[in-house]
């Protein structure tokens, strides 16, 4: 059995000893990760334990809690429940303390200075909860991300925290968030319950489409709509199963007593699981981001191709030139073979403005109502799987 001031300890040996094809994780710099080890979300905090810090203090450790993740910004407004008394008093129990905001992509730079500021008051780390508002918005997740680490740097942590299905985004600028001088790592919200499907479905298909993306993991879960003790243990033993090196859960205020002993409970490691392996394929008549980044990644590999989001014949012939050229089977189809092979190369500096891409040309530049970057960033969301509980955080 798996206690809980072991966990953290069991999620690290297990992320070194399965190696699940997530490619080269970018350095966080010393100390801890930020997300490792188990973490809960505070929405608002006067309803979390009525805001008391020393009741939220004790509750976190008596539940093996490591770190907590406050809501410290809403677009281009700070919320005055993240201050450096908040961050140093929670501290002063053990924990890490995280601040998140939410962020909406009409006033890009604004917001990149309020994030920065959640930086200043003690936050260790920044999580973007990025959702519906930035689908269709390359250029403007350009300018904040290199409006913020333009305030706080290039090697301070920041995560981002968005949908777990891609292939339900295909206007979402993932490529962006989470390619160079973007998030370091990958918080998805792996909602099962809210989303309607088991929590062995949710591992696989978020794995296997973030994967291409070559960011570290860490699963965040739900306690809210109270799911059964069962689903959180499975949840907690497929996070290291897939070699999660922490998760995270949404969130303290609507959590039960039932639900915070579920989360604290002992569970016992799935020694014989084999969790979902390789990389979502993409072949011809695909759409979306992960064609973008495919796209990148071809254009860096030599293959002079338009980056528009589209799998047509142009990026067929590029994919079966590649193929041959790296010795692989000449199958057309970005398969898991062929990602491996892609992925060794870095993907191709894009410039974002309206419309079209600038490979390292101008600077970027939309208004902030207006859709940005490939001709996909057009298309529309399949689903919204995480429904209006995103809308209102």
């Amino acid at each position: 059995m798996v206690r809980r001031r072991t966990l953290a300890l069991a999620l690290a040996l297990a992320a070194l000893m399965l190696a699940v094809q997530a490619g080269p994780a970018p350095a966080l710099g010393p100390g801890p990760e930020p997300m490792s080890g188990d973490g809960m979300w505070i929405w608002q905090m006067n309803r979390s334990s009525r805001g008391n810090l020393a009741a939220i203090g004790r509750r976190a450790v008596s539940r093996g809690i490591d770190m907590v993740v406050i809501k410290a910004a809403d677009g281009t407004r700070a919320w005055r429940q993240f201050t450096p008394q908040v961050v140093s008093t929670l501290k002063s129990y053990g924990l890490r303390v995280c601040g998140y905001q939410f962020i909406y992509g009409r006033r890009p730079r604004t917001e990149a200075r309020v994030g920065a500021g959640v930086v200043a008051r003690g936050a260790g780390c920044l999580l973007l909860d990025a959702e519906g508002t930035y689908e269709g918005r390359y250029a403007q997740a350009q300018t904040y991300l290199r409006s913020l680490r333009a305030r706080i740097g290039p090697s301070y942590p920041v995560g981002l925290a968005s949908f777990p299905y891609v292939s339900f985004h295909p206007a979402f600028p993932y490529s962006v968030f989470l390619g160079p001088g973007g998030a370091q790592f990958n918080v998805p919200q792996m909602y099962w319950r809210a989303i309607g499907v088991s929590v062995d479905r949710i591992y696989s298909v978020t794995y296997r489409y973030n994967r291409p993306y070559q960011r570290p993991i860490y699963p965040l879960g739900q306690v809210w709509m109270h799911p059964p003790a069962s689903h959180i243990r499975r949840f907690r033993q497929l996070a290291v199963a897939y070699g999660a090196r922490g998760v995270s859960w949404w969130d303290w205020q609507e959590s039960g007593a039932r639900d915070w002993r579920a989360v604290a409970m002992p569970f016992s490691p799935l020694l014989r699981y084999l969790p979902a392996q390789g990389y979502a394929g993409l072949r011809r008549g695909w759409r979306g981001d992960l064609v973008v980044w495919a796209q990148e990644h071809l254009r860096a590999a030599g293959q002079q191709i338009p980056i528009t989001g589209y799998f047509r014949s142009g990026t067929l012939a590029a994919v079966l030139s590649f193929q041959a050229a790296h010795g692989l089977p000449p199958t057309g189809r970005i398969d898991s073979a062929t990602w491996d092979a892609l992925l060794r190369y870095p993907p191709t500096p894009v410039r974002w403005r309206g419309g079209r891409a600038s490979v390292v040309a101008a600077s970027a530049r939309a208004s902030s109502s207006a859709r940005s970057g490939p001709p996909s960033a057009r298309l529309g969301a399949v689903r919204d799987e995480l429904g209006s509980r995103g809308r209102r955080r």
